[in-house]
């Protein structure tokens, strides 16, 4: 896969286009690229960094890291990936420009896009101009129920398992490992403590099973209120690992939600609750 950043760093020829910001690269996402794949033409993949919504100074949770997002990008094979730099020039340019800037450039032939896609100045944009400027348009059905925002809206009520279902994997959490509290090590259960994006989504505090680095993780979001604390942490307990982390990047996947996290009448009672934790994670399932 050629990753580019300019159109003219791609081998010229006809391409079949799948456009969009894919965040998450959910299973809407990977419909649309598919398809470009099964054109028969040159596939590749226009997306935007950053996201547009940031750019335009609005709120934004994302799924994925950019970086992230380009691996599972690769992992549905098309030829080419085209990252466009989001700015607030490219959200001023009608859509026949945008066309003219980004789209001609690279042979694009055949444009795939979910039913509701919209470009350009004001989305002004959609599929049946891109049919009467001469493209030969194919709108993806979108899959039923999947949004990169019901996806959020998961997230957010700590609902790990429907977010899994709508990625067509667990849901993921990507930090750099740096020094926390150290308390957990002095409790038995030595934790990674994680500094993520700002942008990128945290799901719902609450104590969850899930894996890391091919082995399974008790992971708690929140507060840690036993010990009054008022700022979020991200910590994982890697089961039967005793490896140093610090300073790496770690990719925590989500298979279920445990529990709540709440106040312990005693460090000793707080203790045989993680115990327990930590054998609910040893027979968690991991979502298919």
């Amino acid at each position: 896969m050629i990753v580019s950043r300019d159109p003219s760093e791609l081998p010229a020829g006809e391409r079949a286009v799948a456009i969009g910001t894919f965040d998450g690269v959910h299973r809407g996402h990977r419909a649309v690229i598919e398809a470009a794949r099964a054109s028969g033409l040159r596939s590749a993949v226009v997306t935007f960094h950053p996201h547009p919504r940031e750019v335009l100074g609005y709120e934004v949770s994302l799924l994925s890291t950019f970086e992230r997002r380009l691996e599972l990008i690769e992992a549905l094979g098309p030829d080419d990936v085209l990252v466009v730099e989001f700015t607030l020039e490219l959200s001023r340019l009608a859509p026949e420009e945008f066309v003219r800037e980004v789209l001609a450039p690279i042979g694009t032939r055949i444009v795939l896009a979910g039913e509701d896609f919209r470009f350009g100045r004001g989305r002004s944009g959609d599929v049946t101009l891109l049919r009467s400027l001469g493209f030969d348009v194919r709108p993806v059905p979108l899959v039923g129920g999947v949004s990169s925002s019901r996806v959020r809206e998961a997230l957010r009520a700590g609902d790990v398992g429907s977010a899994a279902r709508m990625l067509g994997r667990p849901a993921e959490l990507e930090g750099l490992v740096v020094a926390g509290d150290q308390r957990g090590g002095t409790l038995g259960f030595p934790t990674a403590n994680l500094s993520v994006q700002p942008h990128l989504l945290v799901p719902a505090y609450g104590i969850y099973a899930g894996s890391a680095l091919g082995r399974r993780a008790a992971v708690s979001i929140g507060v840690n209120p036993h010990y009054g604390g008022r700022e979020r942490r991200i910590e994982a307990f890697l089961l039967d690992y005793d490896g140093d982390l610090y300073g790496r990047q770690l990719r925590l996947e989500l298979w279920e939600r445990l529990r709540d996290e709440r106040v312990f009448e005693s460090e000793a009672e707080l203790v045989v609750q993680i115990a327990r934790d930590v054998e609910r994670t040893r027979a968690a399932t991991r979502p298919a």
